[in-house]
């Protein structure tokens, strides 16, 4: 099945298509306080509505807990990822879910004009294609008995 749909869909159908920051001076321990809080994985790292980078769960486990810091003296700045991947809304799908796998990341972030306008997860992205697929199982299914509308 070729997901031609833009990712654009996958934003309108999040429940919330909030776009969650933190500034690169802050530490990275209100930077995981804030993860935890919204139950995300990632942060944008974010200074004048401009991205910076982004900070995960991931850049904390390998820069700072398997380096033997503490995370409340090591700043935003010192551990975010900097080379940012992003799509803009009319990117189909299907090459967003290519970007992800091929580069091994999580959250993609989506932008427009140089601005922040969603971030999808790799959940976001299988959970639109699961429902995707569910659909066109149900009208094939209706095609198959003979409700499906001529």
């Amino acid at each position: 099945m070729k997901l031609t749909h833009t990712i654009a869909r996958v934003l309108e159908n999040k429940r919330e298509n909030r776009i969650l920051s933190i500034s690169p001076d802050q530490t990275v321990y209100e930077a995981i306080k804030k993860m935890a809080e919204y139950g995300v994985g990632a942060l944008m790292v974010m200074s004048d509505n401009q991205l910076l980078g982004i900070i995960s769960e991931r850049d904390y486990a390998r820069k700072v807990v398997l380096q033997g810091h503490v995370s409340k003296d090591i700043l935003v700045r010192e551990i975010m990822t900097t080379a940012v991947v992003s799509v803009n809304p009319w990117r189909p799908v299907d090459e967003c879910l290519a970007i992800m796998t091929e580069h091994r990341f999580r959250h993609l972030p989506v932008m427009e004009n140089d601005a922040v306008v969603g971030v999808v997860s790799l959940g976001d992205v299988v959970k639109w294609i699961i429902s995707e697929q569910e659909e066109v199982i149900h009208e094939l299914e209706d095609y198959v008995v003979g409700s499906y509308p001529c």
